[in-house]
């Protein structure tokens, strides 16, 4: 249950992140900066993610000091055949071109990116090399989730912008909003998950057991 968990929740993050992208308002700075390099250099959005992923792998090592985290490069892989899956199927699906239409499309997209990453987080099995910065920084600065996560974002900010990716108001938006979203879906997926986790680790011998030993 636990994996299917995590690949569910990889899957509703890659739906937020093509629906970010499919707005036309900018993405998140990590996101401006792998489609920033899909457009100037060739590849897909995917295909960036995973090679972005495996420089933060060896980045996140460093700063651990410890081996590299290459189960991170499997979390890497579904999430980039992921957001091609869904750009292509939304690829002519979901074109908003009124602004409030981009601005109800993004809004989505940012609230399902957060329910996403905090779902597959809980499971706590290789998360996605930028997600693990976040840990990692907060570890070491010894704030919480928001500041981290925040401070990464300014630092792909600056690189998106270096790279021209689509940054604009929503990518400040993301900024602002993407660390207290995800700060806030964390206590009410792991509420959740906690019991849906419990519930299928009792099996149906365990109660048959239990009926016997009464």
């Amino acid at each position: 249950m636990k994996y299917i968990v995590y690949v569910l929740g990889i899957f509703i993050l890659t739906l937020g992140i093509s629906f970010t992208i499919q707005s036309n308002l900018g993405t998140s700075p990590f996101d401006a900066v792998v489609v920033g390099l899909s457009k100037n250099v060739g590849l897909t959005v995917g295909s960036w993610e995973i090679i972005i992923a495996f420089i933060l792998i060896c980045c996140n090592s460093f700063l651990k000091k410890q081996r590299p985290e290459v189960l991170g490069m499997l979390t890497a892989f579904i999430t980039g055949i992921g957001i091609d899956m869904w750009l292509f199927l939304l690829h002519n699906l979901l074109t908003p071109d009124l602004w409030y239409s981009k601005v109800i499309c993004f809004g989505i997209g940012l609230v399902v990116i957060g329910l996403g990453t905090a779902t597959y987080l809980h499971t706590n099995f290789a998360p996605i090399p930028v997600d693990r910065l976040t840990f990692i920084i907060k570890e070491l600065t010894r704030t919480n989730i928001f500041f981290s996560r925040t401070f990464i974002y300014l630092l792909f900010l600056i690189a998106a912008i270096i790279l021209n990716g689509p940054v604009g108001v929503g990518t400040l938006l993301t900024v602002c909003l993407g660390g207290i979203i995800l700060n806030s879906f964390m206590p009410f997926t792991e509420q959740i998950l906690d019991r849906i986790f419990t519930h299928s680790s009792t099996s149906p011998n365990d109660e048959i057991n239990k009926k016997h030993s009464i």
